[in-house]
């Protein structure tokens, strides 16, 4: 059974005139229990406004939103997002930040205990938990963004460019975790990505949104197995063939220098 299902989603905003302005339009797209799949795109088609229609945190304006065949109408626990900033209360630490939304949702604090500790280890922060935000680099925070997310054991994962603000070492070593967390805890995951090599390196299908109005435009199939080779030249030719499609259905030859 698929984990989530879009179905016919189409969203629309208002523009200064009050007229409709068309973001997405028509996506279908279907992702399967355990499948990591990374959203790419031209800036400003609507990866990240799909992604919070998805998280049930924007309203869309027609279509569906199903996850495991139950409409999703709002936030819920099983769904967890991940935001480019980790976005950590600075007066809190960071073990207190991680069981934030445990304390909030009432789990009994010994388990909350040992969910903190199963994560704050896993995302490699053992010896940060008494430390504030401020006192952390930002792949640190990131980590612990993640930490928090995973506590609450939700079925989905999304991610909006967790990575971005990071070095390139930093990124590269995230990756790495993420999909070491992926095998280990079996959730599926949607990610957005300005990077192509970042996704055909994670992703296990990588979909392309075409331009405002985005639709999907073409879709990638990553069969290649884990661990993967950064330089292996599937994925090169793959990351290749991404940027071209983006070429081909691009307006704006800025929207294709971004991916380079």
């Amino acid at each position: 059974m698929p984990t989530i299902k879009i179905k016919g989603l189409n969203k629309y905003y208002q523009d200064e005139d009050g007229e409709p302005v068309q973001a997405l339009k028509d996506i279908n797209l279907e992702i399967q229990d355990g499948e990591f799949v990374c959203i790419v795109g031209p800036s400003g088609c609507g990866k990240s406004t799909l992604l919070e229609i998805v998280a049930g945190l924007l309203a869309h304006t027609s279509g569906e939103i199903l996850l495991d065949d139950a409409p999703v109408t709002g936030t819920r626990r099983d769904i967890g997002v991940v935001f480019q900033d980790a976005s950590l209360y600075p007066w809190k630490t960071i073990k207190k930040n991680i069981a934030f939304g445990m304390n909030i949702s009432g789990i009994p604090k010994r388990e909350q205990e040992e969910r903190v500790k199963k994560y704050v280890s896993m995302m490699n922060l053992s010896g940060f938990e008494d430390k504030y935000p401020s006192q952390l680099s930002g792949g640190m925070r990131q980590r612990a963004g993640i930490a928090r997310a995973l506590v609450m054991n939700p079925k989905v994962i999304l991610m909006d460019e967790p990575f971005s603000a990071v070095d390139h070492l930093t990124r590269c070593t995230l990756q790495e975790e993420l999909i070491k967390i992926r095998q280990e805890e079996k959730k599926t995951v949607l990610f957005v990505t300005h990077d192509i090599n970042e996704a055909v390196y994670l992703a296990d299908r990588v979909i392309l949104l075409s331009p405002r109005p985005s639709s999907i435009q073409e879709e990638y199939v990553i069969s290649l197995p884990h661990p993967r080779k950064r330089s292996d030249e599937d994925l090169v030719q793959k990351a290749a063939q991404i940027v071209a499609d983006i070429s081909r259905g691009s307006k704006k030859p800025e929207d294709v220098e971004y991916y380079i």
